[in-house]
């Protein structure tokens, strides 16, 4: 099965702050370790912060363009990361050991698993 990890945007990465080299070497490491443990990191990355992104809203037979930044920081997503899995609980393990907290002093992410074949039978 594939999850998607969705990294939630805070403060400091809607500002455009990079972590600091440490907190990479915290994520590569997280990263190499669940490699390690049997995941397969298929894709990830960090994302722009919105006031360089654009939404496309569809209502009505209209189509409405709105340029960052968006206010609703708590809906907004910094990240993400696409693994593969056997379980959804063994992504909760996982993600229970990320670093996010101790690179940016909070964090909060979202596991959503990826409709697959077995959903479409």
């Amino acid at each position: 099965m594939r999850f998607m990890v969705l990294v939630k945007a805070t403060k400091n990465s809607e500002a455009g702050k990079m972590p600091t080299p440490e907190g990479l070497a915290l994520m590569d490491d997280f990263n190499q370790e669940l490699i390690k443990g049997g995941l397969t990191v298929l894709d990830g990355g960090g994302l722009v912060p919105s006031s360089k992104g654009t939404r496309i809203k569809f209502s009505g037979g209209k189509t409405t363009v709105v340029d960052g930044p968006f206010t609703e920081a708590k809906e907004l997503v910094a990240g993400y990361c696409l693994i593969e899995a056997t379980s959804q609980d063994e992504v909760v393990d996982w993600m229970r050991r990320a670093p996010f907290g101790k690179i940016d002093g909070e964090a909060e992410v979202e596991i959503r698993r990826l409709f697959g074949a077995e959903d479409f039978a």
